[in-house]
C-alpha cells in the first residue's frame, strides 16, 4: 500500500464514524526514517481533526475512538500516529 491509499482509507474510516467539520492528514514518515523498527511500508501520519463531536469527549476517549477505527491500519501500515483536535 502506498501513502496516498493509506490516507484515503484513514480519511474514509474517520468520516464514516465521526462527525467532522474538517480533517487534514499528512505524511510525516520522514520523522522516523532512521529509527529502529521503522520499515519502508509503515508510515507516520499526522491527523488534524476539527470535530465538535470529538471535542465533547475527553482527550483519552477521542484518541481511543480513533485508534479503534484504525486498528487494522495500525497493525499493518502505520508506524506512528499523531492526533490533533482543533
Amino acid at each position: 500500500m502506498d501513502i496516498n491509499q493509506l490516507i484515503a482509507i484513514v480519511k474514509k474510516k474517520i468520516e464514516k464514524e465521526i462527525i467532522i467539520e474538517n480533517i487534514k492528514i499528512e505524511d510525516k514518515s520522514f520523522l522516523h526514517k532512521n529509527h529502529p523498527g521503522n520499515s519502508e511500508n509503515k508510515f507516520h501520519l499526522k491527523i488534524s481533526i476539527e470535530s465538535k463531536q470529538l471535542k465533547k469527549m475527553s482527550k483519552i476517549q477521542s484518541t481511543k475512538k480513533i485508534y479503534q477505527l484504525l486498528k487494522e491500519e495500525l497493525k499493518t501500515f502505520i508506524h506512528s500516529i499523531q492526533i490533533f483536535l482543533i
